[in-house]
């Protein structure tokens, strides 16, 4: 079950004018389940993407870079779950290519303005013709209220969809803003989760669009971590659909600019989020926050040292207030100036050391008592600077090896 994570509220998915969403069934993988969704874009739409670093990227990512750098608008999205298209060489690039072609062909667009995204299971042929075969349900689906569709449809080891949404007013208009995202295993930073989308009716010139996503991804999906493992095709778009009738916004630092992304980062951090509290096997939500850095780079390496620790994972799982295992991470995460008599460690209200060493007043039972809880807060504190950095991860249970384990089966 994931942490504190409700099912999204139907009633903040706002329909995002120029936008309109179509779900069904394909048989990608597996029978009587959502698997392929459309996204359709009205003419004149500004998208951006950004994609995951792992050199070793599935077919649909190079497509869509591809096609993004073609710079032709894009008109459409077609996501199908069940299978990654990566580790697919040459063959996963055309049948990729193919279902862009299908897709266009219903629209009446070009095949570079049709973006491909796949999840799933890695090394195994794309199934082309099932989602070809199934586009024609797909886009007589489309509406513009089916966020909540989309969000299943996009789920693999998902236990609950993820969506989330919110309003704000821009040059005396109303603007809106929903997203979606699926992740639950395979998460690490380098880009975003697996797969996200998040769309809006504000108008933004198409010269803010890349500067936009590049800053949502990095205050959001690249602070987020499960276990350690970049995906093969994570990617996050983001869309501006232009509808609402504000000025466009020429500058992210304008002050239409600030409040749009302010608005887009609040729904992209709790995308990010609820794929940490979704995390597979994940029994508790972990903030870890480092201080006193001389710089964000650094105060990242530490949090991600923690973050990534098997060991922090497992006590964390077991609530067991091992405590040294943090202060290791710490130690080797790679400053190699790294003073241990000024770090100071916290856990919640509870301060577990001070100076490098065991806090005199710290008592066992106080740190049981904050380990057993399902939200927990680290903070440490290093002594060096005034940086502040801030990831989300979760523990590592014995369900993640089971659905790991099990997951092709």
């Amino acid at each position: 079950m994931p942490v504190n994570l409700p099912l999204p509220d139907p009633d903040t998915l706002f329909p995002i004018a120029g936008v309109r969403i179509g779900v069904t069934e394909a048989g990608v993988r597996k029978v009587g389940r959502k698997d392929l969704t459309v996204v359709l874009l009205d003419e004149g739409a500004s998208v951006a993407g950004v994609f995951t670093t792992n050199r070793f990227c599935a077919a649909p990512v190079q497509i869509c870079r591809e096609h993004l750098q073609a710079n032709q608008g894009v008109r459409a999205m077609l996501i199908n779950t069940g299978n990654a298209n990566a580790g697919t060489g040459a063959d996963g690039l055309a049948r990729a290519r193919s279902t862009c072609v299908a897709l266009a062909q219903r629209l009446g667009v070009g095949e570079q303005q049709i973006l491909p995204f796949s999840t799933g299971v890695i090394m195994e042929p794309l199934p082309n013709d099932r989602i070809e075969a199934g586009l024609a349900a797909a886009i007589a689906d489309a509406q513009p209220g089916n966020w909540m569709r989309a969000a299943e449809g996009i789920m693999t080891t998902d236990t609950v969809p993820k969506a989330f949404g919110m309003k704000v007013s821009i040059g005396g208009k109303p603007v809106h803003v929903t997203g979606i995202s699926k992740g639950a295993g395979m998460i690490r930073p380098n880009m975003a989760t697996m797969l996200g989308f998040i769309a809006t009716d504000a108008c933004v010139h198409p010269s803010v669009m890349r500067q936009l996503a590049l800053e949502l991804a990095e205050g959001s999906f690249n602070r987020v971590t499960v276990d350690g493992d970049t995906s093969t095709n994570d990617s996050l778009v983001v869309i501006a659909s232009n509808k609402a009738g504000h000025a466009a916004i020429t500058a992210l630092d304008s002050a239409d600019g600030q409040a749009l992304k302010t608005a887009m980062l609040d729904v992209a951090r709790k995308l990010a989020q609820a794929i940490v509290r979704d995390g597979e096997g994940a029994t508790k939500f972990i903030a870890i926050q480092v201080e006193g850095g001389r710089d964000s780079a650094e105060c990242r390496k530490v949090a991600y040292a923690i973050a990534h620790s098997p060991l922090v994972k497992t006590a964390f799982f077991a609530s067991d207030p091992n405590l040294g295992r943090i202060l290791a991470a710490v130690g080797y995460a790679g400053i190699d100036d790294l003073d241990q008599s000024l770090i100071e460690l916290f856990l919640d209200d509870v301060h577990v050391a001070t100076q490098g060493g065991r806090n005199p007043s710290y008592r066992e039972e106080d740190g049981q008592r904050v380990m057993r809880q399902s939200e927990i807060t680290v903070r440490v504190g290093l002594g060096r600077g005034t940086a502040v950095e801030t990831v989300w991860t979760c523990d590592l249970s014995h369900d993640y090896v089971t659905i790991n384990a099990d997951y092709r089966s």
